[in-house]
């Protein structure tokens, strides 16, 4: 029996927890393909010699039981026995929202070329999987230190050696400490709304006067607290025309599948965050804000405390919610990170044509062209090793099955 079958209650399930994915010594890629999540998507490839070829895109559900944490639940997008020859990504969503909020972001048009080329493993902060159940009032919320301190296990479950961390607001927040705790796992860090210091006495101040009761649904000011910290200052300087099409699909499912008792920890956990040393954090870091964001200036800020050798930061003009209002800017500056990590480095960017083989130069027309063997393209996103393996040396050997 499954995890998610079992009928003992969350917390018995948390005192048992051993970092493991499933309890019994069974086969767990059997356990794990009952819980699969299916999404096919058939695409037609005309070919002289070969009839039409049927491919498939499968997001797959697990849970990952963790010592401090209790159960967190993952969604994976892509195949993770190809890791070797793709990108790897671990995300981790922003208060009132869950894994949707990346799932959505990874599956629009602009991220075709690097979803083809990557695996991204999302992460739902526990109690925020949708229609999820009020955590126990015996359970206690991890901080977002503890959150990110116990991420390693999650790789671990699923046997992925390092990852690009990508996270939104307090999940940036999450994977910013988890590349501190663990700098062999992480290759990388893309933080957007990133914030570097405690919390404020203005922000703790604003927070006193959010209600979280509400009859049946949330109250009026906990919503208008959540939709500032994802919008922004967008909602007064009118600025989008889908403004209130995008705001309203946040909302619903804030109403609908999220659990708002839960998302209420979350938050109070986020309030209660300390400074974040980022500082100390040794790999690349890239930084995205929003000008119009509500934590735009906090970004700024943090920028200026980096290393900029090692520090990128990237502001787009008039937007608050950037992967919902620059899906392209954000999907383009990942693409450059992750080249420069020497990953995803067959992906093409936009408006510049692969190079070619051999110059057609007048220069060269009377010399004899010279051909070698081509890269395939999984050949040319297969992470430089040599890169990689001065900041991964310590990487522990993944679990045994």
């Amino acid at each position: 029996m499954s995890i998610e079958e079992a009928p003992r209650s969350y917390e018995e399930r948390r005192r048992s927890s051993i970092c493991t994915v499933h309890e019994k010594k069974v086969n767990p890629t059997m356990s794990w393909q009952k819980q699969d999540v299916q999404i096919k998507r058939k695409t037609y490839q005309k070919s002289k010699t070969m009839d039409f070829q049927e491919s498939e895109t499968t997001t797959r559900r697990y849970i990952v039981k963790t010592e401090r944490c209790g159960d967190i639940i993952i969604h994976v997008q892509g195949d993770v026995s190809q890791q070797d020859k793709r990108a790897v990504f671990l995300t981790v969503h922003d208060l009132g929202c869950n894994h949707y909020s990346f799932q959505d972001f990874v599956n629009r048009p602009c991220m075709s070329d690097i979803k083809e080329r990557s695996i991204f493993i999302h992460v739902d902060v526990p109690g925020h999987e949708d229609n999820a159940d009020t955590l126990p009032d015996s359970y206690q919320f991890p901080t977002l230190q503890t959150l990110g301190e116990e991420l390693y296990q999650v790789l671990d479950s699923i046997k992925v050696k390092f990852v690009i961390g990508l996270g939104e607001g307090a999940g940036a927040n999450v994977l910013a400490r988890f590349g501190l705790a663990h700098p062999s796992r992480c290759l990388g860090l893309i933080l957007i709304n990133c914030t570097g210091s405690a919390t404020s006495v203005k922000e703790n101040f604003k927070a006193k006067f959010v209600s979280w009761k509400g009859k049946g649904s949330i109250h009026q000011s906990a919503e208008d607290y959540l939709v500032f910290h994802k919008f922004g200052h967008q909602l007064i300087n009118e600025t989008n025309a889908d403004k209130d099409k995008v705001v309203s699909d946040f909302l619903h499912r804030l109403r609908g599948t999220i659990n708002v008792k839960n998302v209420q920890q979350y938050v109070n956990a986020f309030l209660s965050r300390k400074d974040l040393p980022l500082k100390q954090y040794k790999n690349d870091v890239l930084l995205i804000t929003g000008v119009l964001g509500s934590y735009a200036n906090v970004v700024e800020k943090l920028h200026r405390d980096l290393d900029k050798n090692k520090a990128t930061l990237l502001r787009i003009e008039r937007a608050g919610d950037v992967l919902n209002e620059s899906p392209a800017k954000v999907a383009h500056s990942i693409l450059l990170f992750c080249k420069g990590q020497g990953l995803l480095t067959s992906v093409t960017l936009p408006g510049v044509e692969r190079q070619r083989t051999f110059s057609g130069s007048s220069i060269d027309m009377d010399r004899p062209r010279r051909f070698s063997r081509g890269l395939s393209m999984e050949e040319y996103d297969k992470p430089n090793l040599r890169r990689l393996s001065v900041t991964c040396g310590e990487i522990p050997p993944p679990p045994s099955k």
